[in-house]
């Protein structure tokens, strides 16, 4: 079973300086075309492929980032 993730970005902190977007190495993240209330681009997941690694969230210069895993289920 593949590990799952998924993250929240606060799009109010967010500046859209792509940095995640660099750092997933999963490709899930974009830039949106929706702005903030500050006038940025923010980033946004756009694929279901998260693996919740956090290199997206270690990178975030502004905190921006929450990132979540599933628990693991006991067989």
């Amino acid at each position: 079973m593949a590990i799952k993730g998924t993250v929240v970005i606060d799009t109010e902190l967010c500046k859209g300086c792509e940095l995640c977007i660099v750092a997933c190495p999963q490709k899930s993240l974009i830039l949106s075309e929706k702005l903030n209330l500050k006038g940025y681009r923010v980033a946004e997941l756009y694929l279901d492929n998260c693996t919740g690694c956090i290199n997206c969230a270690l990178v975030c210069p502004d905190s921006a980032i929450a990132v979540y895993r599933e628990k693991k289920v006991k067989a």
